[in-house]
């Protein structure tokens, strides 16, 4: 099984209320910590007080590079960390589905297979619009 989840869905399909649904039941079922990186304090209320909610404007991210830099900055300071949440990823770095979200994805899996960090993360857009790296994700 991959380590690495896409949920996508246009607008108003209900990708947030499933992201709030998996991240508090992680909160269980998880050894480790849980993290969950967001733009705009969207799911402060919502989730479970144990989760580390990060703030990506507090931060500057713009881009997968610095996303990717900024999760191995995460990681080193915590080895704990089992599962990372990414709410809607094209807000956070600007991206769309392309070659490069294609590839930050496939850059995940490889970090999830040498660390046992788990990745879920929406992505607003239409499915059928996924390039075909995406839909392994799916």
């Amino acid at each position: 099984i991959t380590m690495v989840r896409v949920i996508m869905g246009v607008k108003g399909t209900g990708k947030t209320k499933q992201m709030i649904e998996l991240i508090n039941s992680a909160v269980h079922s998880e050894n480790g910590n849980v993290v969950c990186i967001e733009r705009g304090p969207k799911l402060t209320y919502d989730i479970h007080y144990k989760i580390r909610l990060v703030e990506a404007s507090h931060y500057d991210i713009k881009s997968y590079d610095f996303l990717k830099g900024f999760i191995s900055g995460l990681y080193a300071g915590n080895y704990d960390i089992s599962h990372i949440f990414i709410d809607n990823l094209f807000k956070i770095t600007g991206g769309e589905c392309n070659q490069a979200a294609d590839d930050f994805l496939n850059e995940l899996e490889r970090f999830s297979n040498a660390t046992g960090v788990k990745f879920t993360i929406s992505v607003s857009g239409d499915p059928a619009l996924a390039t075909d790296g995406m839909q392994k994700y799916l």
